[in-house]
């Protein structure tokens, strides 16, 4: 859901807006995380910029493709590099 007041005047989004808009398309590559190797840990969670990677019951669950931009943080601190990046379909 879009909030009317997420855009200025001047045509540029505001900061604090970025659940209403959507950038993942800007991405090349995607990671993926082969759940059956990942022990949850949390780190690629809380270090992900764009806090696109959600968890529940203290399980990482899969990326949100529609916020991720493929930046690749998430692979290169994975300690048990469960995580690679993959061609985005």
């Amino acid at each position: 859901m879009k909030s009317k007041n997420s855009k200025i005047a001047d045509g540029s989004i505001k900061s604090g807006t970025s659940l209403e808009n959507r950038t993942g398309n800007w991405k090349v590559f995607k990671p993926k995380t082969d759940f059956n190797r990942c022990i949850h840990c949390m780190i690629c969670v809380v270090d992900c910029p764009d806090i696109c990677i959600p968890e529940k019951d203290g399980k990482r669950l899969e990326t949100n493709f529609e916020f991720c931009k493929g930046c690749s943080i998430c692979v290169e601190i994975c300690p048990v590099k469960c995580i690679e990046m993959v061609e985005n379909d």
